[in-house]
């Protein structure tokens, strides 16, 4: 069992920066130039580009098209952006740039409802993105959390036809403490569907960790502060290090 890994930039006022478990006034910057940090991590090895508008997902739509349109352009591996996309229309704007695919997060919990025929019109491209603390989903930016536990949430995509999750531990993200595994297990077992892991991928044992699972819909790896950190390479997790 192989894991993809991606990398991840998030995007704010226009810069690569990293939150400590979303939050915003907690930022640190590693790069004024976006694109050029999606070629270094391109070079490193990654499978596949991981792009959040942070400021798109505090502002309830997409921020970044620009410049998310110009890494696209420089890149030859798919991209997947999330952050801000809560209509149609802005859906239909970021597919425009030429990202893989797209991530719903806070629509996917408040509107199900109208998911189905995006599921149907835009099939894989369409990533559902669930992000939660304890179990519970967080929405807005994580700046709201629910009382939908993230399984069930899971387990109505998956019936509703997404065939892939992003399931984003939000008390684990930027903190360089290692995976939740016990919740991606449960995750994966709540879904048919493919599962990629966020929140806490620090170091080769985390991604050993995620393969001991077997589950063999559990796809890829999201990766972020510990490559900026300089923790851990792409090259080590793919086990070519």
């Amino acid at each position: 069992m192989t894991l993809t890994i991606l990398p991840a930039i998030d995007l704010k006022g226009g810069q690569c920066v990293r939150l400590r478990q979303g939050r915003a006034d907690d930022v640190t910057v590693y790069s004024a130039d976006p694109v050029d940090m999606a070629l270094h991590w391109q070079a490193e090895g990654g499978d596949y580009l991981h792009v959040v508008d942070l400021d798109g997902a505090f502002e309830g739509r997409p921020v970044h098209v620009e410049v998310i349109q110009r890494m696209v352009e420089a890149l030859t591996i798919p991209v997947e952006v999330g952050g801000g996309l809560r209509t149609d229309e802005d859906i239909e704007r970021i597919l425009d740039t030429g990202v893989d695919r797209v991530i719903l997060g806070t629509r996917a919990y408040a509107s199900p409802a109208t998911l189905a025929p995006l599921v149907e019109r835009f099939g894989p491209r369409l990533v559902v993105g669930i992000d939660a603390r304890d179990g519970q989903v967080q929405v807005q930016g994580w700046t709201e959390t629910t009382a939908m536990q993230a399984t069930d949430l899971a387990a109505r995509m998956g019936a509703m036809g997404v065939q892939t999750i992003i399931y984003t531990d939000t008390a684990r993200d930027g903190m360089l403490e290692g995976v939740n595994a016990e919740a991606m297990a449960a995750m994966c077992d709540a879904t048919s569907g493919h599962v990629i892991a966020s929140g806490g991928v620090s170091s080769v044992a985390d991604i050993q960790a995620l393969t001991a699972l077997q589950r063999p819909n559990l796809v890829g790896a999201i990766v972020g502060k510990a490559l900026y950190e300089k923790r851990v390479t792409i090259a080590a997790m793919k086990g070519l290090a």
